[in-house]
């Protein structure tokens, strides 16, 4: 009679069982390709269709330790945490701003672009940070203020992000650029240039978050984090921006451990 599995299982090479398994020598080499093949039926007929294994308890107590990093952000020196409704009422604008961006994505991707405005190549991640940046903070030529007078070259103070550009992105590149600029981000301190694009490509970002996404927004948290916590005064201008980017990174994009929390 034939197994269960021998039924379940077609059979790619049919063999003649002309051999019984007493005829058979599976410890000597097969004299033509039917015996081989008929050796190997035996052998997996021979295996136990159920192998459980032994395993000594004692043995995995002294494996049990493992060194895993997930990094929390940098808690908010006193004074400079938003408040609780604060985070909600932003998280509902950024909402609200994400919802616009899809419905008229066609409508700004097909408008025409300034002969100015040349965006990079994908991987161009040098051509990118001057594209978003401007010379000025890319370069580190001058302050992040760059006054009236260059305010018009944006070679020089950075592209903004019309929607017009960022509806032109795709997924990969959004994800690319954002990458990009948060490792600069690492080395540098916050521009307003800076700020706009992240909030910008944030809001293109699509949910439900891929591995890579939800890596890189976790570290722009914790980096807006830590430079938070340096900052001497509460009126410092860049307390909202970097405060804003670790509420929706947090409670937008639901990453509640790295969420400020009232004091």
């Amino acid at each position: 009679m034939k197994s269960d599995t021998e039924e379940l299982m077609p059979r790619l090479l049919p063999v003649e069982c002309r051999a019984s398994a007493e005829e058979l020598d599976l410890k000597g080499p097969p004299r033509n390709p039917q015996e081989y093949l008929r050796q190997v039926q035996l052998e997996a007929s021979l295996c136990p269709e159920v192998v459980v294994a032994q395993i000594d308890p004692k043995k995995l107590k002294k494996k049990q330790t493992v060194n895993a990093s997930v990094a929390g952000c940098h808690a908010a020196p006193m004074g400079f945490c938003p408040s609780l409704s604060w985070q909600r009422q932003q998280v509902g604008h950024f909402s609200d701003v994400r919802q616009s961006i899809t419905r008229n994505r066609n409508h700004w991707s097909s408008q025409s672009l300034d002969d100015n405005v040349l965006m990079p190549r994908l991987t161009d991640e040098e051509g990118w940070k001057r594209f978003c940046l401007g010379e000025v903070v890319y370069l580190g030529t001058s302050s992040c203020d760059t006054g009236a007078e260059p305010a018009l070259d944006y070679s020089k103070v950075g592209f903004p992000p019309f929607l017009s550009i960022v509806s032109r992105l795709n997924q990969s590149t959004v994800l690319m650029v954002l990458e990009t600029l948060i490792s600069w981000f690492e080395e540098r301190e916050f521009a307003p240039q800076l700020g706009r694009w992240l909030f910008g490509l944030l809001s293109c970002l699509e949910k439900p978050l891929l591995p890579e996404a939800h890596s890189c927004i976790r570290q722009l948290a914790r980096r807006c984090a830590q430079l938070r916590s340096t900052l001497e005064s509460q009126d410092d201008e860049k307390l909202p921006a970097l405060n804003l980017l670790i509420c929706l990174v947090a409670r937008y994009f639901e990453q509640n451990d790295l969420a400020d929390q009232p004091q």
